[in-house]
C-alpha cells in the first residue's frame, strides 16, 4: 500500500491462497470438411473455426447432408479394350470410384442372367455422416471448419487451408478429417501429415485421429495392403501426436426412408433396369408401363413421389436390392468421428487417464473388415512402431474398439492414447494457470506460491485416479527455487523454471494368468 501520511486506520488484504489451476477441456474435436453451406446470418464461416454443441447447432449453420446419386452400370459392359487404359485412379481413390478396369467389380445385384453394381457420381462426402456418427457415440462440444460447399471437388490444399485458422483457437484438443478418405492415397497422406506437424510440431496440445484410404478392404486385397501402404508413405514425425484405426465400420446412419429413386438412382437406368425386370410382366399389366413412364417426369408433387417410391419398392424386388445397396455403400464410415466420440464419452464418465478402449460403438452394425487376434498382432505391434488400433466384433458384445496405441507405438513414453492425452491436459492447465504469473517478481514468494498452486492441482488429480502412486509424493513432484531448477543467471535473464514429473496411468493391455498343479492336501 502507499505511504501512510493521514492519521487513521489502513485495512491491509493479503492473499491467502494461490491461484487454482482449473482443468482444461479434454474432448473438444476440431472437424474439417465440406459442407451444404457455412453461414451464420449472411456471414461466411468458410475456412473459419465454429464451435457447435449438437446436430441441430450444426444444421443451422452449416445445412444438411449432400444428396447422393448411384448410377446402374452393368459389369464388363465398361470395361475398355486392352489398348484403351481407363485412366482409373490408384487405390487412393474413393470406395465408390473403381480403382482399375481390371479390378473384378463386386455385382450389387444380377438381372436376366447379367451383373450389374452401383457407381456414387455425385454427393461423395463424408463430414455430415461422420458429425452424426460422432454425436450418436457420446460427441459433445466441437469446432466446425468448412473447407467448401457441395458444388466444389475435394481437394488436400482446400482441406489444409481448414487447419490453419485452428491455430488461433486453444480449445480443440482433436482434429479429424473424414474427407481425407476420399482423397487419393498421396494428397491424403500429405493431408494427415500436415495434420500431425499442426498437432505435435505447431501447437502440442492436440492429437489427430487419422483415417486409412480403403481402410473398408482386407489387408489380403488384391489392390494391395491398405495398413502397410498407410505405414510406409506416412513417415516418422510427429507419430505421438497421431492415432489411427482399422478397418472401417457398417453404421446405421443412413436408414431406407432415408433413399428414394428420384433423389439417388440415375433415373433413365432405372427405368432401363425396370424395363428388363418386367419385360414379360408389362404385356399383360399397363399399369406397370405408366409406373415405370411416371418415374422421369419431374413436376409430380412431394406426395405423388413417395407413393411411387413405395410401390417400387412393394413391386420390383430389383429395386429393393437397389435401395439396400446404396444403403450399405453410404452407411460404411471411415472411424474418426465414432472414435472422437467415444473419447469424448470416456472423459466425461471416467476422465481422459482411462484408455479408450473396450468400449463399444453405437449405431455400428460391425467392422467393414473382421480382425482375428492373429491379424491384430501385426497390427499392434510391429518393428516400425506405427501402431494401428483394431476395431473388432466379439459375440454377445457388440462392435468394440480393441486398442489403445498412439502411432508411435514403440515408445515407452508414448506408446498409449490416454497418456499422450492426459500429459497434453496437464500441460495446457498448468500453462494457463502459471500465466497470471508472468512478471512477478522472480524470487522465493512467487516459487512458493507457484508450488503450491500445481501441488493443489496435481492432489486434486490423484485422488481422482488420474496419477499412479499409494501417496501424492509417490504420484508426482514439483521443483522450483534457484540452486533446485534455476542458476542465478537464469534470475538475470528473467527465467522461472518449473520441473514436474508425474507418474501416469498405463492401460493393463495384456493380463497373463498362471494356472498350476499343486499337491492334494487333504
Amino acid at each position: 500500500m502507499g505511504a501512510m501520511k493521514t492519521p487513521g486506520v489502513y485495512v491491509v488484504e493479503k492473499s491467502a491462497f494461490p491461484n487454482s489451476v482449473v482443468e482444461v477441456a479434454t474432448a473438444v474435436p476440431a472437424f474439417i470438411g465440406y459442407t451444404e453451406k457455412a453461414d451464420n446470418g449472411g456471414k461466411s464461416l468458410v475456412n473459419k473455426p465454429w464451435r457447435v454443441t449438437s446436430m441441430l447447432e450444426f444444421q443451422k449453420y452449416f445445412g444438411w447432408g449432400p444428396i447422393p446419386e448411384f448410377d446402374i452400370k452393368e459389369i464388363g459392359a465398361d470395361a475398355p479394350s486392352p489398348a484403351e487404359p481407363d485412366g482409373g485412379g490408384d487405390s487412393g481413390d474413393t470406395p465408390a470410384a473403381d480403382a482399375s478396369a481390371n479390378e473384378t467389380r463386386e455385382a450389387d445385384f444380377n438381372l436376366d442372367g447379367k451383373e450389374y453394381y452401383l457407381e456414387q457420381t455425385k454427393g461423395k462426402y463424408y463430414l455430415y455422416y461422420s458429425m452424426m456418427l460422432f454425436f450418436q457415440n457420446g460427441g459433445g462440444p466441437c469446432y466446425i471448419v468448412s473447407a467448401g460447399d457441395y458444388t466444389e471437388d475435394i481437394e488436400a490444399d482446400k482441406l489444409k487451408k481448414g487447419i490453419t485458422p485452428l491455430i488461433k483457437e486453444q480449445e480443440p484438443t482433436m482434429l479429424v478429417i473424414p474427407d481425407a478418405a476420399l482423397l487419393k492415397a498421396a494428397d491424403c497422406i500429405s493431408l494427415q501429415q500436415a495434420a500431425l506437424a499442426h498437432c505435435g510440431g505447431k501447437m502440442m496440445n492436440r492429437v489427430a485421429i487419422l483415417d486409412l484410404i480403403d481402410g473398408y478392404k482386407d489387408r489380403q486385397d488384391k489392390a494391395g495392403d491398405c495398413v502397410a501402404k498407410f505405414r510406409n508413405a506416412l513417415g516418422i514425425n510427429y507419430l505421438d501426436y497421431g492415432i489411427a484405426y482399422y478397418p472401417w465400420l457398417n453404421t446405421t446412419i443412413v436408414q431406407d426412408n432415408d433413399i428414394s429413386y428420384y433423389k439417388n438412382v440415375n433415373i433413365k437406368a432405372l427405368q432401363d433396369i425396370l424395363g428388363i425386370e418386367f419385360k414379360e410382366q408389362r404385356k399383360e399389366d399397363e399399369n406397370l408401363d405408366a409406373l415405370i413412364e411416371n418415374i422421369s417426369k419431374p413436376d409430380l408433387n412431394q406426395e405423388s413421389l413417395n407413393s411411387q417410391n413405395k410401390a417400387l419398392l412393394n413391386i420390383s424386388p430389383t429395386y429393393s436390392k437397389i435401395v439396400k445397396s446404396i444403403k450399405e455403400k453410404l452407411n460404411l464410415l471411415p472411424p474418426s468421428a465414432a472414435i472422437a466420440g467415444i473419447y469424448t464419452m470416456v472423459d466425461n464418465l471416467e476422465g481422459v487417464w482411462k484408455a479408450p478402449a473396450n468400449v463399444s460403438l453405437s449405431s455400428v452394425i460391425s467392422p467393414a473388415v473382421n480382425i482375428s487376434n492373429d491379424e491384430q498382432e501385426d497390427l499392434n505391434v510391429t518393428i516400425q512402431g506405427k501402431s494401428i488400433n483394431a476395431i473388432r466384433p466379439f459375440i454377445g458384445e457388440g462392435t468394440l474398439v480393441w486398442g489403445a496405441r498412439t502411432l508411435d507405438g514403440n515408445s515407452l513414453d508414448w506408446r498409449y492414447v490416454n497418456v499422450r492425452r492426459t500429459m497434453i491436459m496437464l500441460k495446457e492447465s498448468i500453462r494457463l494457470a502459471t500465466k497470471a504469473y508472468v512478471f512477478d517478481n522472480n524470487n522465493a514468494n512467487t516459487w512458493v506460491t507457484i508450488k503450491s498452486m500445481i501441488r493443489n492441482f496435481l492432489t486434486g488429480i490423484w485422488k481422482r485416479g488420474g496419477l499412479a502412486g499409494a501417496s501424492p509424493d509417490d504420484a508426482f513432484s514439483v521443483s522450483v527455487g534457484l540452486g533446485e531448477t534455476m542458476t542465478p543467471d537464469d534470475i538475470l535473464e528473467g527465467i522461472l523454471k518449473v520441473t514436474v514429473l508425474v507418474a501416469l496411468i498405463r492401460p493393463a493391455e495384456f493380463i497373463e494368468i498362471t494356472f498350476q498343479q499343486q499337491m492334494q492336501k487333504s
